[in-house]
């Protein structure tokens, strides 16, 4: 629990009730209504591209001798794979049968060779989307960060580096493990099957079709997870190496992109919609370096939790209508932020406040 200047708490509830602006919402979703249609032919290329390119990168860091040419090589490849992992957010609103075969095809691509397969996060994070879960201790994905302690920011990163090792031990050791452990089951699926932040969160075992595919997910990354590990014996050290140097950095940038999706500015009161949309944050246009580090319409977080249905590529087109039809009062404008460095100082500075 945190404790902070009461000033500062009392505009904070005072944020969290603000009232919904009707015109936002209703131009958000007039402006946008034939938006909401997923494009294969956008989807495949862009995960097919981004998966090639970061596997080749690898690949290139691992058999190559010269080190700023292995270097390039990994850079690229935490690059493209980022890009592709990214797709698990897209996973978790495409409507049921929009594109067949996506989601299958990710996680034999990306998901299971990450160890981060999409049962992780679906079910999860349409959590964070529920109007009356934002910002509350039942969000799995939100903890007030700009009211904890300065030490909290680094802490956060830091966590996020540690990834590949949790990720092996999770599932390379904890399932095997579970699978003949009952109580050490119940706990696995509870406080570690969530791609979440919030350490209080607790998942519900699944259930039917999805306990079906959650099985076959986990069994595939177990099984890679081990296969990893045993990689060592046969081809030495440094693939492993590699592998994971390039898997931490990819995590530490996701980790950049999600301290920025949000001003964290909520203590666990109910918001109003328009109140989550000014919690959370677009980095729109002029911003060069934003499709880098926020790809797959990351970048437009807060039009996101407006329109949450609406694919990752008509998010800018989207937004490019809402700016253009509200006026400049609306608070529409109030969620743009021209980068990732100002958000991270407002954050940091806000930790500053709290004692």
């Amino acid at each position: 629990m945190t404790v902070h200047d009461p000033i500062l708490a009392a505009a904070q509830r005072a944020r969290a009730t603000i009232p919904d602006d009707a015109a936002m919402l209703r131009a958000a979703a007039d402006l946008t209504r034939e938006l909401s249609t997923a494009n294969p032919r956008i989807y495949w290329p862009d995960l097919l591209a981004s998966t090639f390119i970061g596997y080749a990168g690898v690949a290139g860091a691992i058999m190559v001798d010269n080190v700023p040419i292995a270097i390039a090589c990994a850079f690229v490849a935490m690059m493209a794979l980022y890009r592709a992992a990214s797709f698990i957010h897209e996973l978790t609103h495409i409507r049921k049968g929009a594109l067949p075969g996506f989601r299958f095809g990710w996680n034999l691509l990306v998901g299971i060779p990450l160890m981060i397969p999409s049962f992780l996060y679906e079910g999860v994070h349409t959590q964070h989307h529920a109007r009356t879960r934002y910002g509350t201790a039942d969000d799995p994905e939100y903890l007030p960060l700009a009211l904890m302690k300065p030490w909290s920011l680094p802490l956060f990163i830091i966590v996020a580096s540690l990834a590949p090792i949790g990720l092996i031990l999770r599932f390379g050791v904890l399932t095997p493990l579970s699978l003949l452990i009952p109580p050490l089951r119940a706990k696995v699926v509870a406080e570690l099957s969530a791609l979440s932040i919030n350490p209080a969160y607790r998942r519900r075992p699944p259930e039917g079709d999805f306990a079906r595919m959650w099985a076959w997910q986990e069994a595939g990354t177990c099984l890679f997870a081990l296969a990893l590990v045993g990689s060592v014996f046969a081809f030495g050290w440094k693939p492993l190496l590699v592998y994971m140097a390039i898997h931490s950095a990819m995590t530490v940038i996701n980790q950049l992109r999600t301290l920025v999706a949000h001003l964290w500015e909520n203590e666990g009161e109910p918001m109003t919609v328009t109140a989550q949309y000014l919690d959370s944050v677009n980095v729109p246009p002029p911003a060069m370096l934003a499709p880098l580090w926020a790809p797959v319409g990351l970048r437009y977080h807060a039009l996101h939790h407006l329109l949450p249905s609406v694919p990752y590529h008509a998010l800018g087109k989207a937004h490019a209508r809402l700016i253009a039809m509200l006026e400049e009062a609306s608070p529409y404008h109030r969620g743009n932020y021209p980068g990732m460095f100002p958000l991270v100082g407002k954050i940091a500075r806000s930790t500053m406040g709290a004692r």
